[in-house]
């Protein structure tokens, strides 16, 4: 399919065709929805812990007597119900993460794609250009009506980058770096033409690739 191409300046920069079978599929909700489950799941740091009977400080003794004191049996004030005993079943340091399937990773990308296109949120633009200011981005984006906006080139200008990333709601990702869960999350995902050549050489390359082979999905 056939898309406009926009510059920064709000203008027109001819035409580009975009792969029906990136940005023209049946959006798939349920693997969007494990794709977005899986990157959240790797991006827990997981450090959370509590100390549990043998961490806890205090004596070894046994408190009393077993029997003739009138009071139920204790082996040790470490036990969880005393108040200064160890935590229960509670939360240790552990991984949250776990595998997904590289072709599930890559339907659920392209189902985040082919939705912005389907829903007339995706923008393809020129280039990001040198950067600038500021002030003069945020202008040039209120003109453009874009308050939520991902947008994704093959390689991040550090200058552009600079001018942006004090605007809210702005996100700049290489093309390598674009995952379901930063798409989802901006009202407007925007591509650079050399974006869209990352993206295209990026999914073809996912879907050639050895089986053995691993490509894990960043996620911003």
């Amino acid at each position: 399919m056939d898309f406009d191409i926009k510059t920064l300046d709000n203008g027109s920069a001819g035409t580009i065709g975009l792969p029906d079978e990136i940005f023209a599929t049946t959006p798939r909700t349920d693997i969007m929805a494990r794709v977005v489950h899986w990157q959240l799941a790797r991006r827990r740091s997981g450090n959370h812990k509590v100390k549990g009977m043998g961490e806890v400080s205090g004596t070894t003794r046994k408190p009393y007597k077993q029997k003739g004191t009138g009071n139920a049996r204790q082996g040790s004030l470490r036990a969880p119900q005393f108040r200064t005993g160890g935590a229960v079943h509670g939360p240790v340091v552990r991984d949250h993460g776990y595998s997904l399937p590289k072709k599930v990773r890559r339907l659920g990308l392209i189902s985040a794609l082919s939705q912005k296109a389907s829903e007339g949120r995706l923008v393809v633009l020129d280039e990001t250009g040198a950067g600038g200011k500021t002030a003069e981005l945020a202008k040039k984006l209120k003109v453009l009506g874009w308050h939520s906006v991902l947008i994704v080139d093959s390689v991040v200008n550090e200058t552009f980058l600079r001018a942006a990333r004090n605007l809210p709601r702005i996100d700049v990702l290489p093309g390598v770096g674009a995952n379901v869960y930063d798409i989802l999350n901006h009202d407007v995902l925007v591509i650079t033409r050399a974006g869209v050549d990352a993206l295209k050489s990026r999914l073809s390359h996912e879907h050639t690739a050895p089986a053995g082979e691993v490509h894990e999905e960043h996620a911003a």
